[in-house]
């Protein structure tokens, strides 16, 4: 290699890398990045996903060869006595928990949101729930509703009335879980909408006061403008997370009393480990996915003409 062909080599390795080359750098760590972060999901998520779907068209122990039974696990889902009650029970428990879960952790936020002492303290109150672990909070409330010497009990015969048999009662067994329910997811939604009213620029509500509007339409005209992404995000959560409940009837009632508390997902274990058969239960789990992929498609299309 000549003199001049050396120093030109020389000068290239030493040259500042391009802009180009710096943007594949960066590009190729982030793909690394987002490549770990697709197989870890698609191992823990879209796999079982794609199972589900398959054993629900199957016949097997997991000892013999799998047989394809085409719709026969649906048709058999569909006629057990259990199948309406826990539709209908999961309905009514994602619509009570919507008008509790979905309200008031919205109300509690706007309260801390406007406290000027303890708020941090307050917020850590209020987040406490969500610290323990769910069977734990549930069995909490077991004692709670315990018909002799429960705490709720003890309340209303301080004030004389008479006690309920919360978990024993048709009547009461539903609500007891949407409370239980309520309480411990409570902290998760007020810290969401707590963040969320922050960033609403406080010349609004100046400018609101001005124009001589009370606490209600402030709220009206301005927190809730401000928030409507985040409370359409919270609503769709809301729904896939109650439509999926299943810690509560399961500690708490077992699904009784007369199946007034037989949730979809609680039928589901029932089928899978009770009855022995795990194709009904993976049937019904697709029937739920495709429900929850409906309330999807509707968040989407809302959200996409909100943007437009």
């Amino acid at each position: 290699m000549t003199t001049t062909g050396m120093r030109a080599a020389r000068g290239s390795r030493g040259r500042p890398p391009t802009k180009r080359r710096r943007a594949v750098r960066r590009n190729v760590t982030a793909y690394g990045f987002l490549c770990g972060a697709l197989i870890c999901f698609a191992f823990f998520s879209w796999y079982p996903m794609v199972w589900e779907v398959v054993l629900s068209f199957q016949r097997t122990n997991f000892v013999d060869p799998p047989v394809w039974v085409g719709l026969e696990n649906f048709v058999t889902v569909l006629q057990d006595a259990a199948f309406g009650p826990a539709w209908k029970n999961t309905v009514m428990f994602t619509v009570l928990a919507l008008v509790f879960g979905y309200g008031v952790p919205f109300v509690v936020a706007l309260v801390l949101n406007e406290l000027r002492h303890a708020r941090a303290y307050l917020r850590f109150v209020v987040y406490l729930p969500v610290m323990l672990p769910p069977a734990v909070g549930v069995l909490l409330f077991q004692w709670f509703y315990e018909p002799e010497y429960g705490l709720f009990n003890q309340v209303l015969g301080f004030f004389g009335l008479p006690g309920l048999d919360w978990l024993n009662s048709t009547d009461t067994a539903l609500v007891s879980l949407v409370i239980v329910s309520t309480w411990m997811n409570l902290g998760t939604g007020t810290l969401i909408y707590l963040a969320a009213l922050q960033t609403i620029p406080g010349e609004l509500y100046e400018a609101a006061e001005l124009d001589g509007a009370g606490l209600f339409k402030r709220i009206w005209h301005v927190t809730i403008p401000q928030t409507k992404l985040i409370l359409l995000v919270m609503l769709l959560l809301q729904i896939v997370a109650t439509m999926q409940v299943f810690i509560e009837p399961f500690l708490l009632t077992g699904g009784g009393p007369e199946n007034s508390t037989v949730s979809v997902v609680y039928l589901m274990y029932q089928y899978a480990f009770n009855f022995g058969n795990i194709n009904g239960g993976n049937a019904l789990g697709v029937m739920l996915m495709i429900v929850l992929m409906v309330f999807s498609a509707i968040y989407l299309r809302v959200s996409r003409e909100d943007k437009s």
